[in-house]
């Protein structure tokens, strides 16, 4: 017995345009946070000063590496700790982005193999 399913056309430029900022700001906030837990851990556990901790939290989270040297037991850990979750959360907040755009992309393709399929 063969299921019949309702093909649902294509989202309206206009919808996919807001589905597309919508899923963009989520993987935005995303680094923003990941960012700030970042700067605010080399900080305070590496004793760094604001723009380094910054420039550290950037430099990890987009897998180019430390840039000051970690030299207290909190700060290794802490950097230890936080490179592991930087690449968790690029690697997310990067399918975040992606996946509006890999489901039309599906779609599309899933329609147009019906269409075959009907001929």
């Amino acid at each position: 017995m063969k299921l019949e399913r309702r093909r649902q056309p294509l989202l309206p430029w206009r919808q996919f345009r807001r589905r597309l900022i919508s899923y963009g700001t989520i993987a935005v906030a995303l680094i923003t946070v990941s960012l700030g837990i970042g700067v605010i851990g080399y900080r305070f556990f590496g004793h760094l000063p604001w723009i380094d901790a910054l420039l550290n939290a950037s430099m990890i989270l987009t897998g180019m590496g430390p840039v000051n040297p970690m030299t207290t037991v909190g700060g290794k850990l802490f950097a230890s700790f936080y490179a592991i979750f930087s690449g968790v959360a690029f690697l997310t907040s990067f399918g975040v982005l992606a996946a509006p755009i890999f489901h039309r992309f599906l779609h599309r393709f899933h329609l147009e193999v019906g269409k075959d399929e009907d001929s």
